[in-house]
């Protein structure tokens, strides 16, 4: 007999066992299936948490038809932190990896996007979808001018990643008033490969598909990578102005807005 159809629902977490519920979604993504770890994930409860999570809004994709346990229904996240949250916890997630100095001398209203995950199950459906008309809401309502947060390819080999990491500079570098910048400490060159020597079809396939999401929204990435080996990844900062955004492109994000 065949699954039920989803019964999807999006809203922000209201309680702790929301939040824990995202968390947990968090660990089979981020440490069971890509190999991270951190100095709060709890093994034993099977969390992946850090000490900014009571700052952000965490939004959650909520599939009714998984039973009765929030654990369970809760098959996708997004993390949410503005300029008032990064002021309580003293900095945005994203500044240990990059400097945001540029973003933060605009005098426009940012907002940080952060782990991103989809439950397994719900990959390449309509999940994505159902979260980014969510997260339009969210910018909609609180005026917001800039998206920007770090996204990841898996793996820490830059030989292995430097056909995709130089397409993003030599194709989609951010413009000067909004490009950030690697920490100097931990700046890792993302324009290894002349661009007249890429195979770009093949590049741009091992890209993330959620980097591929925010380019064809028309976002930028920032100049240079950062190696995570805790988290075992590669980062790259992705930059959205929503006043750069086409008419056909805001209709993809979310409902013309």
């Amino acid at each position: 007999m065949p699954a039920p159809a989803p019964d999807f629902t999006t809203r922000l977490a209201r309680t702790e066992a929301e939040l824990r519920a995202a968390q947990h979604l968090r660990y089979q993504v981020f440490v069971r299936e890509l190999g991270s770890d951190g100095e709060m994930v709890d093994h034993e409860a099977e969390l992946e948490q850090d000490r900014f999570d009571p700052y952000f809004d965490h939004l959650l994709l909520i599939d009714a038809t998984r039973g009765d346990d929030i654990r369970d229904q809760v098959v996708g996240v997004y993390r949410l932190l503005d300029e008032d949250g990064a002021a309580k916890v003293g900095q945005f997630y994203s500044e240990d990896e990059y400097d945001l100095t540029v973003l933060r001398r605009s005098g426009r209203k940012l907002l940080e996007l952060g782990r991103s995950c989809l439950h397994p199950d719900y990959r390449g459906g309509t999940g994505m979808f159902h979260m980014w008309q969510a997260l339009a809401d969210y910018v909609s309502e609180r005026g917001i001018e800039i998206l920007f947060g770090t996204a990841s390819f898996h793996g820490t080999d830059i030989d292995q990643l430097a056909p995709s990491l130089s397409l993003l500079h030599h194709r989609h570098l951010a413009p000067e008033d909004l490009r950030v910048r690697t920490q100097p400490a931990a700046f890792q060159p993302m324009d290894l490969i002349p661009e007249g020597q890429l195979d770009r079809p093949a590049a741009m396939r091992a890209v993330p598909s959620l980097i591929k999401g925010y380019l064809r929204l028309g976002g930028f990435v920032g100049e240079g990578a950062f190696v995570d080996h805790a988290f075992n990844t590669t980062d790259v900062c992705l930059v959205l102005d929503t006043r750069q955004m086409s008419a056909a492109q805001s209709r993809i994000y979310g409902r013309g807005q």
